[in-house]
């Protein structure tokens, strides 16, 4: 399938959306989290640790926008990438599908 954009919109203390998608990103696919899906870009909860370990193989973004929505703009752990909506659009034109995880 090549490289996979997936996006994660759930709030991983909330659905098991987080959990399945990082089951099946391959190593070089991209994860971007939007809406209440960036509760998973912060330092220091339950899904840290799973968050830190998926970056040793899939790059992890979060869209500034609702990270910003959710006053989280110091809570984001190293190694998550801020992008904005042009920076969505870009990953989405990078990519050779889009994975929704709902």
């Amino acid at each position: 399938m090549g490289n996979v954009l997936h996006t994660v919109n759930k709030s991983p203390f909330d659905h098991r959306a987080l959990e399945t998608c990082l089951k099946f990103a391959r190593q070089g696919s991209a994860v971007l989290l939007i809406e209440d899906g960036v509760y998973a870009a912060a330092r220091d909860t339950a899904v840290s640790k799973q968050v830190q370990e998926a970056l040793k193989s899939v790059s992890i973004y979060a869209l500034k926008p609702d990270v910003e929505a959710r006053g989280m703009q110091n809570r984001v752990m190293d190694g998550v990438r801020l992008v904005d909506y042009g920076g969505f659009v870009d990953l989405v034109a990078e990519h050779n599908a889009v994975q929704s995880w709902l």
